[in-house]
């Protein structure tokens, strides 16, 4: 039997969860391989085809690369060189590929693919505060005190389901706050998390690996058993969730039992030249590991890098920090583009929010969301292009300010989903998947 229809909160297998059976898996499955991936199959049974007959859309996957604390623009994608000494800051700057265009002295690297990027400097919301921005910037919807709404990548998951037996969400190197999570949707559809730093030593996935003192024939045999298992159940509840739910548990066996889909995470496969040049640190490391699943066949990723919140010492934190995604961010753009993945790969840097124009009596820039900078490149975006514009101290948008409702009206839009379309909340309620966003046209190429 096949899942009923995504999208109705009330048809959510989720809900008729039966206790003894949960119990009885709980300790034949789940404490006897250490498995908790079925949480994150519920209602991904979905077919990998057009939706509605639809032409492909431009971008089949996502690398959402988040710099969590805010990342000042000043002091990265939109420098004020020609600004008083209090606004442009201590930094320096650096020429890139595009004529008249500089950015951070510490981006040498994205200064030479800047022609194959986007960067929009007119990015602009209200949200000064750090829940609140980051609520923005992973779900397109000012927060609400009545509703969270789920983030990108699970409606990516709710709309699209698994591919290639990998999870259609995957965070690295886990889930950065509950705002990447499912809001209102089933818990079906939340991010598969690492649970471990790809640049570290030994780094493996949680529940990848059968674990000690099960056999692939051991596995098996389980397998069996919660057939039968699943067969008394439904013979005797009748229930409609309990068939639908054996295809979660089946997603969940498939990943395990799948060499491919395990080989996608296992970076160490990759040439030791790569990683290199993808830097090896937490920065570089999760970039490659990105490359490798999207290339894979997941859908979405969202990879959380650093901390930016530098209300002082700015200069010192910036020189920490942006060298080595300076490094994993263009080597990624450069590895996509070789390997012809940029095309079909849509990828975006964001933060919570930009900093203050003034550099503070701390040496630092404090919370400024009305003017930040944003970063796209491939899945149909145009490539060497700066979209909009701040003004002379980066205070505020001079032209073409884009909302966040915009950013995800436009990113879903390449993605292939319609935005416009309404998913169903708790209580029955439609609820539009942007309200009040429009396509920006001029980002795509």
């Amino acid at each position: 039997m096949q899942p009923k229809t995504a999208g109705t909160w009330n048809d959510d297998p989720a809900h008729f969860r039966p206790p003894t059976r949960r119990s009885f898996l709980y300790v034949g499955l789940v404490g006897g391989l250490g498995l908790t991936l079925d949480e994150f199959f519920r209602l991904q049974a979905r077919a990998d085809t057009k939706a509605n007959g639809a032409k492909e859309p431009p971008a089949k996957s996502l690398i959402h690369i988040f710099l969590p604390g805010g990342m000042a623009h000043q002091d990265s994608f939109d420098p004020k060189p020609y600004a008083p000494i209090e606004y442009r800051g201590e930094l320096g700057t650096i020429p890139t590929r595009l004529d008249g265009v500089f950015l951070n002295e510490y981006l040498k690297q994205t200064a030479q693919v800047a022609d194959k990027i986007t960067i929009c400097r007119s990015m602009t919301h209200g949200e000064a505060a750090h829940e609140r921005g980051t609520h923005n910037m992973f779900t397109g919807y000012r927060p609400s005190p009545a509703l969270v709404f789920p983030s990108m990548g699970s409606v990516v998951s709710h709309e699209f389901g698994p591919r290639n037996n990998l999870p259609p969400y995957v965070c690295i190197p886990s889930q950065p706050t509950t705002y990447a999570g499912t809001g209102y949707l089933s818990s079906a559809y939340a991010p598969f998390s690492l649970g471990s730093d790809p640049a570290a030593g030994g780094f493996s996935v949680q529940d990848l690996n059968l674990p000690g003192g099960v056999d692939a024939k051991r596995f098996t045999t389980r397998r069996t058993m919660l057939d039968a298992v699943n067969e008394h159940f439904v013979t005797r509840e009748k229930a409609d969730g309990i068939d639908a739910m054996d295809t979660f548990y089946q997603r969940a066996y498939s990943l395990i039992s799948s060499q491919k889909a395990r080989e996608a995470f296992n970076i160490n496969s990759e040439p030791a030249a790569i990683r290199d040049e993808y830097g090896r640190n937490a920065a570089g490391q999760r970039m490659l590991l990105a490359r490798r699943l999207v290339a894979a066949g997941v859908r979405f990723v969202s990879l959380t890098y650093g901390g930016w919140d530098m209300h002082s010492s700015i200069k010192g934190g910036m020189a920490g920090q942006l060298p080595a995604f300076d490094q994993g961010f263009a080597t990624l753009i450069r590895d996509l583009d070789r390997t012809g993945l940029l095309n079909s790969t849509l990828v975006m840097i964001s933060s919570e929010f930009g900093r203050t124009p003034k550099v503070n009596a701390t040496a630092g820039r404090d919370h400024w969301p009305k003017v930040f900078s944003v970063v796209l490149a491939g899945g149909g975006i145009k490539r060497g292009f700066i979209y909009g514009s701040s003004d002379a101290t980066a205070s505020e948008p001079e032209n073409d300010p884009l909302t966040v409702e915009d950013l995800a009206m436009t990113v879903y839009r390449q993605l292939g989903i319609n935005g416009a379309k309404k998913l169903i909340a708790p209580g029955n309620r439609p609820i539009d998947i942007v309200r009040e966003g429009a396509v920006r046209r001029d980002l795509i190429a």
